[in-house]
């Protein structure tokens, strides 16, 4: 942040770094329509796992509940032939993913080879979550030409030790971090807040770890207690705890794209959310709630609608070849 920039509000350093825009986005993670927004194609981009449901760790807020919904890599299919058959449903783009190892990564490097013929063959962009990488791993990933590269970014031992069962440090984190970096790869960082047990812990020193790299987007997720895991009955962070956080994050990445992802609690906390990431200056929201998209109009903000992931921001969608840009009305 320069001097200047040092007494402006959040939504004062986003309109001094960004113009006034507010993007939203609706990937075909799951079926989703509003009042303002119905997408034309709910499969143009879907998430794939390379381990069908199943997960080394197991980890308190998911118990591999996150993998249900995705499609598989069956037995005698490749990451290619699934690509195949998902274009000619319509799919543009996949999410590839999966369970993780013991050492807190997903176990992708046999599917790498595939990516370049996906995206070159196909036509289709491949965003892959990696989560923690050893070096081979990261030179795969380069080698791959994958579009973008995410992972979650934990900021306290406590919760890679109690939430996520891994004997690892923050350290290990941002040893993933800079092995991406070092290899010029295009990482889009998740911070998951509340993730330990609906309390912040580690969220700001994992915003100040992503800080120190060059990132694409920054994407920010909110813990949603789901049912069958150990914190099914956990009560999720307070919504004004995690404004507090979108300012603070404004702040600390002035002209980092910094997203709010597709997970947080529904309802009216969800409006709630989405009215303060765009009254403290984020820059897209990913399935909107039913209002958000005039509340962005009402604050000055000119909204466009994508039908991808929201860490697909660093090309015009024409570009990008997915869906055409919507300009709401």
């Amino acid at each position: 942040m320069t001097t200047a920039e040092a007494s402006l509000s959040p939504p004062e350093v986003r309109r001094a770094n960004f113009p006034d825009v507010m993007d939203f986005y609706a990937p075909g993670l799951k079926r989703w329509q509003t009042s303002e927004w119905v997408p034309s194609n709910p499969r143009r981009f879907l998430p794939v796992s390379v381990t069908g449901s199943a997960c080394a760790l197991s980890c308190d807020h998911c118990q591999t509940k996150m993998l249900d919904s995705m499609m598989s890599v069956g037995a005698g299919q490749d990451l290619f032939s699934l690509a195949a058959r998902l274009r000619e449903q319509g799919s543009e783009g996949l999410l590839v993913s999966g369970g993780s190892t013991r050492t807190g990564g997903v176990p992708l490097l046999a599917h790498l080879a595939h990516i370049g013929r996906i995206r070159s063959e196909l036509g289709m962009k491949v965003v892959v979550h990696c989560g923690l990488v050893s070096p081979e791993l990261a030179a795969g990933l380069a080698a791959s030409g994958a579009d973008g590269v995410m992972l979650d970014i934990i900021g306290a031992d406590e919760t890679l030790r109690d939430v996520y069962h891994l004997n690892l440090t923050v350290e290990d984190v941002d040893r993933s971090l800079r092995l991406l970096s070092d290899r010029g790869l295009r990482i889009i960082p998740h911070i998951v807040l509340g993730l330990h047990y609906g309390r912040f812990l580690g969220e700001h020193r994992a915003l100040e770890m992503i800080t120190g790299y060059s990132v694409s987007t920054l994407v920010l997720v909110v813990l949603v207690p789901l049912a069958g895991t150990p914190m099914a009955h956990v009560p999720p962070p307070r919504a004004d705890q995690v404004a507090d956080f979108f300012a603070a994050a404004r702040l600390a990445a002035p002209a980092t794209t910094i997203n709010l992802g597709c997970a947080r609690p529904l309802g009216a906390v969800k409006r709630e959310l989405d009215e303060a990431a765009i009254d403290l200056g984020l820059n897209g929201i990913a399935y909107p709630a039913d209002g958000a998209i005039e509340y962005a109009r009402s604050r000055g903000l000119r909204p466009r609608l994508f039908e991808y992931c929201c860490s697909l921001t660093w090309q015009e969608a024409q570009e990008i070849g997915l869906a055409k840009v919507q300009v709401a009305r």
